[in-house]
């Protein structure tokens, strides 16, 4: 398929240069008389947290269509560009169309402007596509993320949070949302630290999301069984890594361990 652009658009704004030339290509989530008897997919726990080199999101892998199970490796977190993360919660289908809208503009941004944009803008964009989402959330595909990134400029990871009429808040230590949030913060509350090595945030968000797991029917956790491990993506100075299943394994195994013989 071929596109025409018109020279009605001059900004860098992608999600504007749809709605203005190709609105049908948006994702359009809106005309659902009573979207509670829609049978909808939903994200459970996801998580983000800052530590000394930069931040770390996690997700379990689990989606829920009411009392069951939709899918167990679901993906909920993903890199929107070498320097940023998002984690999604709620509705499974809106949420996934938004991380990637917001990947394809950051990288128009870039292309149109020549240079990347700033951490606190990225975080504004998804800000705004959340309040376009606003209509769907009254009727039920309620979109919460959590987005967070390193700060090049001011060198220091950023995390912030989201409420579905599309206000966002920074968080300075972690923060959690979905069905098992409430218990993952409660484990995270135990051991965080500002100085946390790499090691230490991904065992205990590892422990974090175990503990939700544990509480929350909702929330998938590890699946020795099958091999289904939590994503865990950092973001640093260095750009996005991916902690790979046998290092979330091996820590999930140490640690029930320890539980076993009293020692955690």
């Amino acid at each position: 398929m071929r596109f025409r652009f018109y020279d009605g658009y001059q900004g860098s704004s992608f999600a504007e240069l749809l709605t203005s030339q190709y609105p049908h290509l948006l994702p359009e989530f809106r005309g659902l008389e009573r979207a509670g008897q829609v049978p909808t997919a939903h994200g459970t726990t996801v998580i983000g947290l800052r530590f000394a080199g930069g931040v770390l999101v996690a997700g379990d892998r689990m989606a829920t269509m009411n009392y069951m199970v939709a899918s167990r490796d679901i993906q909920k977190v993903y890199a929107t560009d070498d320097a940023s993360l998002m984690a999604i919660a709620g509705a499974a289908g809106p949420a996934i169309e938004m991380a990637r809208l917001l990947r394809v503009q950051f990288e128009h941004y870039e292309k149109i402007e020549g240079q990347p944009l700033e951490l606190e803008g990225k975080a504004n964009t998804l800000s705004s596509l959340i309040k376009q989402n606003l209509p769907a959330a009254m009727q039920g595909l309620v979109v919460v993320p959590i987005f967070a990134g390193y700060d090049r400029r001011r060198r220091i990871g950023r995390v912030w949070k989201y409420e579905v009429t599309g206000g966002r808040y920074e968080e300075q230590e972690y923060e959690s949302v979905g069905s098992g949030s409430l218990f993952a913060r409660e484990s995270l509350k135990k051991r965080w630290k500002a100085d946390a090595s790499r090691e230490e945030v991904v065992a205990m968000v590892v422990e974090a999301l175990t503990d939700a797991a544990d509480e929350d029917r909702g929330t998938g956790g590890v699946d020795s069984l099958r091999g289904i491990y939590p994503t865990l993506k950092l973001c640093t100075e260095k750009g996005i890594e991916d902690v790979a299943d046998a290092e979330v394994a091996g820590i999930y195994q140490a640690l029930i361990e320890r539980r076993r013989a009293g020692t955690a």
